[in-house]
């Protein structure tokens, strides 16, 4: 056995006590949602168990977190969902799967847990900011994303209501939303302020029309290399929280990373985020004290050209993750009150005499 290795054996066994009586930090609720309907490629439904295989769980308790890992959700499936005026697809399943998020996310979130929901695709969002909102109805949200997701389902060219979910939650664009099946239980609950983009470069017609004329703050690739990331941040939460403190919803798609950094996403768009950005961004909503929900979303395990390509993604959903809930860039580690005494004294001068 080496010196290191007995060192470090030593240095455990003196910390254990320490260790054993440190309070977790906080406290922190895993929901998966293994739902693909919101988009037509299969393969993001397995997001969950990639990312939880990916040592999730461990690395959320070495940093102090109590974790409570609810499972996947058991989602409905409905039989011959069709199309909504012939071109919105599933939307009793979209709108179904968000109920029973929504519910899950307000249990967990009533708790006093800060909630990580995984998904999934982005639809997930409408049923995880509104279960936030009915326990915090003053929410704020910082959406971190390539592309907008604000169009109508009278603006859509997909069709895909992965690409809809922001129409859902604001309150300003209610009359211009048809009534979806499957979506009779959602209510709007932000307003056009309550929302910042942060990493935009693929932006639909109607999207540009809405973040235009509704008055919504957002920061494109092209406004990050202008400001910088640490000037946007402080843009971004001077504008949700500087005139009142509320809680804060972070959703965010691994497709605002650039595809080198996040390959196994259905919808990558060159020009993203890079590692170091995308983790800023966390860290900067995680040391306002007032993050309470983050959103993970549309990692697509199916979709990574080799296994190296899937595994930087994955893991790069669990930085995302760990920022957000505590870790920071001096080491992922837990916090300890005090140095360990040693159980003995050294030998004294008068025994080392004896030796020589």
């Amino acid at each position: 056995m080496s010196a290191r290795t007995r060192f470090f054996q030593l240095f455990r066994h003196q910390l254990k006590p320490t260790l054993q009586h440190q309070r977790f930090s906080h406290s922190v609720t895993i929901i998966g949602a293994p739902f693909s309907k919101g988009q037509e490629k299969s393969g993001v439904e397995h997001g969950p168990h990639y990312i939880r295989n990916a040592g999730l769980r461990e690395r959320l308790v070495g940093l102090g977190c109590g974790v409570h890992d609810c499972g996947d959700l058991k989602l409905p499936h409905i039989a011959d969902d069709e199309c909504y005026n012939n071109y919105i697809r599933f939307p009793r399943s979209v709108g179904l799967a968000n109920q029973k998020l929504a519910k899950a996310v307000s249990q967990a979130i009533a708790a006093g847990h800060t909630c990580v929901t995984l998904g999934g695709d982005h639809s997930l969002a409408v049923g995880s900011v509104q279960g936030h909102a009915h326990q915090c109805p003053d929410i704020c949200v910082i959406w971190v994303d390539a592309h907008a997701d604000i169009n109508t389902p009278l603006t859509s060219p997909s069709g895909n209501l992965h690409g809809q979910p922001v129409s859902f939650l604001l309150r300003e664009l209610q009359d211009k939303m048809p009534e979806i099946p499957g979506f009779d239980w959602s209510k709007p609950c932000l307003n056009s302020t309550d929302i910042v983009y942060i990493g935009l470069r693929d932006i639909d017609p109607g999207e540009y029309y809405i973040l235009k004329n509704y008055g919504i703050q957002y920061f494109s690739m092209r406004d990050i290399d202008r400001l910088g990331i640490q000037k946007v941040m402080e843009m971004t939460l001077d504008h949700l929280i500087a005139r009142k403190q509320r809680s804060i919803h972070l959703s965010f798609d691994i497709d605002a990373f650039d595809p080198t950094v996040a390959p196994a996403t259905g919808t990558p768009a060159s020009g993203g985020l890079t590692y170091r950005e995308g983790i800023y961004i966390t860290e900067e909503a995680r040391n306002t004290g007032m993050l309470t929900a983050v959103d993970l979303v549309e990692v697509n395990p199916m979709l990574g050209t080799t296994a190296s390509a899937v595994n930087a993604t994955v893991k790069l959903a669990v930085d995302v993750i760990a920022f957000s809930v505590g870790q920071t860039r001096e080491g992922a580690h837990c916090a300890i009150d005090e140095l360990p005494i040693p159980e003995k004294t050294y030998e004294s001068s008068e025994q080392y005499e004896a030796w020589l």
